[in-house]
């Protein structure tokens, strides 16, 4: 089961992200959480030290794995490159989560990102393609990794969104652009509802097949974003709310 996880900057899509994989690993299930979004927020979520997860190197920055995999440096390179064995030698394990971090995009001005957005390419096909297992990406804010593919076949587009138009319409591009990518299930899941009013907002833009289901707003996790520490995936109260969801998704897949 391959899930991608969505939405505008803001909205909480790294903190479904995390409450996910949690509820999917707690059933005995080993779950690949991949970290696609520069932020790299998705490791404290699940309550990874900040001190390990500075030392896994970032995916993109093995430029000699890469230009050995894609061809080298000066010659054409191949867009499916052999990457099976490093999956495992890159992660962060914690009991039944295997943490990838992708890292983030060049500074202005540097060198072509094609080498390694193919190599990205490849790691995402070998997860959502080659393992029987859950895969849940935690993509970057807005629709940049949709116009570099590296969601395609997924099996599952998750988008998040609050109750706001500029949220509405940022989920509406990631539709589009997940349609265009060959991503047949899109669906979204409305958060941080307070109030009937937020929730009938949501139903308005969104029609009701699409929607997996509401998470109510939480004080306790607003909370946690302010200390150093706290991981998402201990407010229990949270996570019995994404249990309805978790199951939804089960049924969409």
């Amino acid at each position: 089961m391959k899930i991608a996880v969505s939405g505008k900057g803001g909205v909480g899509k790294t903190t479904i992200a995390a409450a996910l994989v949690k509820l999917f690993s707690g059933v005995n299930r080993r779950v690949y959480a991949i970290d696609a979004d520069p932020d790299v927020c998705l490791a404290a979520a699940l309550g990874i030290p900040d001190d390990i997860t500075s030392e896994l190197k970032p995916l993109v920055e093995m430029k000699e794995l890469i230009y050995a995999r894609t061809g080298g440096e000066d010659s054409y390179f191949t867009l499916n490159p052999e990457i099976g064995d490093v999956l495992d030698d890159f992660c962060i394990c914690q009991d039944n989560i295997r943490y990838l971090r992708m890292g983030g995009v060049k500074k202005g001005g540097s060198s072509c990102y094609c080498r390694e957005n193919a190599f990205l390419n490849a790691i995402v096909s070998a997860l959502l393609l080659d393992k029987n297992d859950v895969v849940v990406m935690d993509m970057g804010a807005g629709i940049e990794h949709l116009s570099r593919g590296t969601a395609r076949g997924v099996d599952l587009m998750l988008v998040v969104v609050e109750p706001g138009l500029n949220s509405v319409n940022t989920a509406g591009l990631v539709k589009k652009l997940a349609a265009d990518l060959g991503i047949k299930k899109v669906r979204i899941i409305g958060n941080k509802i307070r109030n009937r009013r937020e929730k009938d907002f949501v139903l308005k833009h969104f029609p009701e097949n699409e929607l997996l289901g509401f998470v109510n707003y939480d004080e306790g996790v607003w909370e946690s974003s302010m200390e150093s520490g706290s991981t998402i995936t201990s407010k229990e109260s949270f996570l019995r709310n994404l249990e309805y969801i978790q199951q939804k998704i089960l049924n969409e897949i």
